[in-house]
């Protein structure tokens, strides 16, 4: 088998071991200093062809008592809670369709996503269109709530 000898017992006996010069193992003074220090001074011409956008604010940020975040649930879920929500009393059945307020459940607005089994009739201040549509294939109704 061909075992390749270590690096440093091959360098034994060099002053430098690989380094060149000894001055430049010397700490990071050799390399200007470590990681992005002097991008204001001594650095600089490699912050502007390298890293224009390195200084500086870009970009918006949205105050955050405008951003309206809902609690979302999916149409699968509640598909898959109808029995149980219905023996709890939170859902009704009224003319072979479960109606269903999902505010009652900590909800605001229901999307798409799985399918719906049977129809039922939603209340909800939003719902997206997916879900609107999934809702009216299967039978039911999607009333938004103001």
């Amino acid at each position: 088998m061909i075992r390749k000898r270590r690096k440093i017992t091959r360098m034994r006996g060099s002053r430098t071991v690989g380094g060149g010069c000894s001055k430049k193992r010397r700490g990071a003074g050799h390399r200007g200093g470590r990681g992005q220090a002097g991008g204001h001074k001594h650095h600089w011409t490699w912050i502007v062809k390298y890293d224009p956008k390195h200084f500086g604010k870009y970009g918006f940020k949205r105050p955050q008592k405008l951003i309206k975040r809902l609690e979302t649930v999916n149409l699968a879920y509640l598909d898959e809670m109808i029995p149980e929500l219905l023996e709890r009393g939170v859902a009704s059945e009224e003319d072979g369709m479960v109606v269903l307020d999902v505010r009652d459940l900590g909800f605001e607005k229901v999307l798409g996503s799985g399918r719906i089994t049977r129809p039922v009739h939603l209340k909800a201040y939003e719902f997206s269109r997916s879900a609107t549509e999934k809702i009216e294939e299967a039978g039911g109704k999607a009333e938004v709530i103001e």
